[in-house]
């Protein structure tokens, strides 16, 4: 029941709005989008998840995707790069500031908290300057069909950069040496040091990480919409976040993992979508993705209490 309880809520959520709304919840259609559209969430989600694994915050994924979704199409519209060329410099520039966010945080000591937000605030004032603070639309139809318009089994191929990108991390911290030692690094660093661990280099590396992965959830986002907005990541943030801790209390109680990322992800965006139908103002979503958050952490937080201090006949 711990590990699989935001499943069955998730369920039960379904069947109430489904009896709510049962000729627009309960669709094909509705599902289908569903699933498909939260890709960019999803994927910034999972990028965050990378740094929290060993034991930091990144608080400047979302600005991140806004620069990526305006790189590349500054570059392709209004610059005529190859959509495709466009792409890979948009994902470098995220490397770029996953890097200048673990020197700084990592090789300078810094508590990682204060360094993301300030190194976002700058990232989407960039943002803001090459785009001049308007839309950019018109990006590659190449890029839109090849994250939108072509469909395997009903779903657009979004969802399976989704599921992917969810499969390779979680075969990374399951299955390879770098990935456990990631997990050791977050469970305590001076054991991990002690240990033989280049703490500082995997910390460091994940930031990397999370950058390239935060500006691929960029480009997806630009293939979804067809175009960039210098104001795309304000929404995704709290959402990610809440979608990460809530996360930590599936499958794996007490630990980030991708695939209870995914589920908290879609029982979030189910709920936001069925109060939607009902009619419900908008407000209620930052009201909802918020209450989200902090029982998330509460959630994530007694989780992790109660295995530390689970009796050992209990744990044999």
């Amino acid at each position: 029941m711990r590990r699989f309880g935001v499943v069955f809520v998730w369920i039960v959520v379904i069947v109430i709005f489904g009896i709510a709304r049962p000729t627009e919840f309960l669709t094909t259609a509705n599902f289908t989008t569903l699933f498909a559209s939260q890709a960019p969430l999803g994927i910034l989600a999972l990028a965050l998840l990378i740094p929290l694994t060993a034991g930091d915050y990144d608080l400047s994924v979302a600005s991140v995707l806004t620069l990526s979704c305006m790189v590349l199409a500054v570059l392709n519209v209004n610059h005529g790069w190859p959509v495709l060329s466009a792409a890979l410099v948009a994902i470098a520039i995220g490397g770029i500031i996953g890097l200048i966010n673990g020197v700084i945080c990592v090789g300078a000591g810094i508590e990682p908290f204060i360094v993301t937000l300030g190194t976002g605030t700058f990232v989407a004032g960039i943002a803001l300057w090459i785009s001049n603070s308007t839309e950019v639309s018109g990006v590659s139809s190449s890029l839109v069909n090849a994250v939108v318009v072509r469909r395997v089994f009903g779903l657009s191929l979004e969802f399976y950069y989704l599921i992917l990108s969810a499969l390779i991390l979680w075969y990374f911290f399951e299955f390879t040496p770098p990935g456990r030692r990631s997990l050791m690094v977050g469970k305590g660093r001076e054991v991990a040091r002690l240990s033989g661990l280049r703490v500082k280099r995997i910390r460091m590396l994940s930031f990397v990480a999370a950058g390239v992965l935060a500006a691929v959830a960029g480009v997806v986002y630009v293939g979804t919409s067809g175009s960039a907005d210098p104001s795309a990541g304000n929404s995704f943030l709290l959402p990610a976040f809440a979608a990460v801790f809530l996360g930590s209390t599936v499958l794996y109680p007490g630990r980030f993992n991708p695939w209870g990322t995914l589920v908290a992800v879609y029982f979030l965006t189910t709920g936001i979508e069925g109060l939607a139908m009902l009619g419900v103002s908008s407000f209620v979503q930052q009201l909802f993705y918020g209450g989200a958050l902090v029982i998330a952490v509460l959630l994530s937080s007694f989780t992790v209490k109660s295995r530390k201090y689970r009796p050992r006949s209990e744990t044999a």
